[in-house]
C-alpha cells in the first residue's frame, strides 16, 4: 500500500481511531493485523518470506540470551545466515547468476545457471537489516530476548517503516509497544504536520522532477549533456524529497499514535562534506552500517591502512544493498574513494585555502565546500540512477562534452525556444524549479529551530493559512500518478 494512495488516506485514519478506541491490551493486535494488511496490500504471498524470518529470529533471540560461549556465537550466525540468505536468494541470485553465466561463455562454457522468475519483496532490505540488529544486540547483551511473539512480530513488521524504513533498533521501539499512549492533541497534530510536508515532498517536488528525470535518464542516448546535466540535479532532489518524504510521513504517522522513530533525514545537500553528507542522509542505514560492520571491523582504530579499507569496504557494501546491479556497486565505491580522498587530501587543502584567502572568509568557504559536496554527490547519483554501466560510460562522455565545448550550452538554449525545455514545457520546467527553491528556503529557515516549532509560535490564523496553502499545493500542483517511492526496490 503506497502513502501516496487513496487506499492509504481510508487506511490510516480508519487504523489510528481504532487504536485509541481499543482498550491497550488489544492494540498491539490490532497494528499487527494492520501491519500484516498492509504488506499485503503488495503482493500478499511474500508475508510468507517475513514470516519465516520472523520465527527464526525469534526463537534464535531466546537462544542466544540462555545460551553461553561458543553455543551463543552460533545461534547468532544461525539468525544471520537466515536473514541474508533469505535476502540473496531474491535480491542477488539473478545478478550473480547472470555475471557467472558471462564469465562462463567467456571461457567458452555454454552453460547458463537458471534465472529466477521472482518480483523482489517490497522493503526486504529494510526490515531484514531490522531482524538482524534485534539478534545482533541480544547477543551483545545490550537488549533481553522479547517473549512476546506478537511484539516481536511487531518491531519487525511495524507498518509506518515496514518497507522504508528508518531502520529502527530493538532498544527504541520494542518498549514502546508495551507503553499505554493516550490521545494528546498536540502531539497527534504534530504528527499530522510532519505527514503534510512529507507528502508534499513526495507528490509536489519528487513527483514532478520524476517526469524530466524519467525521460532523460530512462532514453539517454537521445539527449545531451546538458539535458543530462539538469535530470542528474533533479534526480539529487528527487531521490531526497522521494525519500526523505516517505521518513517524514512514516515518522509523522508513528507519532500520531504515540511512537517515536529516530530521524532519518537533517538537510544532507547543506553539507560541507562527504562525511558529514553521509551522517545526514539515511541516518539509520548509515548508522546501521558503522554499529555492525564498520565498527566490528575495526573502525579507525587499528592501523592506517586497515583503517582506509574498512572505510572503503563499508561503502562498498552499501552499495550492494542497495541493488544488484553494477551501477550500486560503483556508486558505493566511488562513495568510499571520497571518503579516502578527502583524508589524503586534508592538509593540501588547508593549504590552498590558506593561499587564496578562504580562511579569512568563514561563510564563503562554508559556500564553497556546500557546492563542492553536492557537486560530488551529484556525480556519484549517476551510477545511482543510471540503467546499466554503457548508460553511464554515454552520460558520463555527453555531459563531459558538454563542459568542454561551452556552446553546447548555447545550442541547448536555442532549441528550448519553442516553449519546451527538454522533455517538459518551460512552465513546468520553471514550476520544478519554484518547489526547489521552496524546499530550500524551509531548509534554511530550520537550521536553528524546527518549522513545526516556529509554527506553534505563531498566530492561529497564520499557521492554519500555512496548512491550507500547503494541502492547496499538493491538490494543485501535485503529480498523482501513483508513484512507488524509489526506495521500495530495495
Amino acid at each position: 500500500m503506497l502513502f501516496n494512495s487513496l487506499e492509504f488516506l481510508i487506511f490510516f485514519p480508519t487504523v489510528t481511531i481504532l487504536y485509541f478506541l481499543l482498550p491497550h491490551r488489544f492494540r498491539w493486535l490490532h497494528l499487527l493485523v494492520a501491519s500484516c494488511v498492509f504488506y499485503m496490500a503488495f503482493i500478499p504471498l511474500y508475508i510468507l518470506i517475513l514470516a519465516f524470518t520472523i520465527v527464526v529470529d525469534y526463537f534464535a533471540g531466546i537462544l542466544i540470551e540462555n545460551a553461553a560461549g561458543k553455543q551463543r556465537k552460533a545461534f547468532l550466525l544461525m539468525s544471520l545466515v537466515a536473514n541474508i540468505g533469505t535476502l540473496a536468494v531474491f535480491k542477488y541470485y539473478n545478478f550473480v547468476g547472470r555475471n557467472l553465466t558471462e564469465f562462463m561463455h567467456g571461457l567458452h562454457f555454454d552453460h547458463a545457471l537458471p534465472i529466477l522468475a521472482v518480483a523482489l519483496p517490497v522493503g526486504l532490505s529494510f526490515h531484514t537489516f531490522q531482524a538482524m540488529s534485534y539478534t545482533i544486540e541480544v547477543y551483545r547483551g545490550r537488549q533481553p530476548a522479547e517473549r512476546h511473539f506478537g511484539i516481536y512480530a511487531l518491531y519487525v513488521m511495524f507498518y509506518p517503516q515496514l518497507v522504508a524504513g528508518p531502520i529502527e533498533r530493538p532498544q527504541n521501539l520494542i518498549h514502546q509497544f508495551y507503553e499505554r499512549h493516550e490521545f494528546e492533541y498536540q502531539r497527534v497534530t504534530n504528527g499530522l504536520k510532519l505527514m503534510l510536508w512529507g507528502m508534499f515532498k513526495k507528490v509536489v517536488i519528487a513527483d514532478r522532477l520524476a517526469v524530466y528525470v524519467d525521460a532523460v535518464y530512462n532514453t539517454p542516448h537521445s539527449w545531451s549533456g546538458v539535458p543530462l546535466i539538469i535530470a542528474t540535479v533533479f534526480f539529487a532532489f528527487q531521490i531526497y524529497c522521494d525519500f526523505s518524504g516517505y521518513s517524514d510521513i512514516a515518522i509523522g504517522a508513528a507519532q500520531v499514535m504515540g511512537f517515536k522513530l529516530m530521524t532519518n533525514f537533517n538537510r544532507p545537500y547543506h553539507a560541507r562534506s562527504i562525511s558529514e553528507f553521509w551522517k545526514r542522509w539515511h541516518i539509520s542505514l548509515s548508522t546501521w552500517f558503522r554499529d555492525y560492520l564498520y565498527v566490528p571491523l575495526g573502525g579507525n582504530r587499528t592501523t592506517q591502512n586497515r583503517w582506509y579499507f574498512n572505510l572503503f569496504f563499508t561503502f562498498l557494501i552499501s552499495g550492494i544493498w542497495h541493488g544488484a546491479n553494477w551501477t550500486f556497486v560503483i556508486w558505493g565505491a566511488l562513495n568510499g574513494f571520497y571518503l579516502l580522498c578527502s583524508i589524503w587530501t586534508s592538509d593540501l587543502r588547508a593549504s590552498l585555502v590558506k593561499s587564496v584567502g578562504l580562511a579569512r572568509h568563514p561563510k564563503l568557504h562554508s559556500v564553497v565546500k556546500v557546492a563542492i559536496t553536492f557537486a560530488l554527490t551529484c556525480y556519484a547519483w549517476i551510477f545511482f540512477r543510471a540503467n546499466n554501466i554503457s548508460d553511464v560510460v554515454y552520460i558520463n562522455r555527453a555531459i563531459a562534452s558538454s563542459l568542454i565545448h561551452p556552446l553546447n550550452w548555447l545550442h541547448s538554449t536555442q532549441t528550448a525556444a519553442g516553449g519546451r525545455l527538454g522533455p517538459i514545457t518551460r512552465y513546468d520546467f520553471m514550476m520544478a524549479l519554484l518547489v526547489i527553491a521552496f524546499m530550500e528556503l524551509i531548509h534554511l529557515v530550520q537550521r536553528k529551530r524546527g518549522m513545526r516549532t516556529m509554527l506553534a509560535e505563531r498566530p492561529i490564523w497564520f499557521r492554519w493559512g500555512v496548512y491550507y496553502a500547503l494541502g492547496l499545493g499538493i491538490i494543485c500542483l501535485g503529480e498523482f500518478g501513483k508513484r512507488q517511492f524509489i526506495y521500495f526496490q530495495f
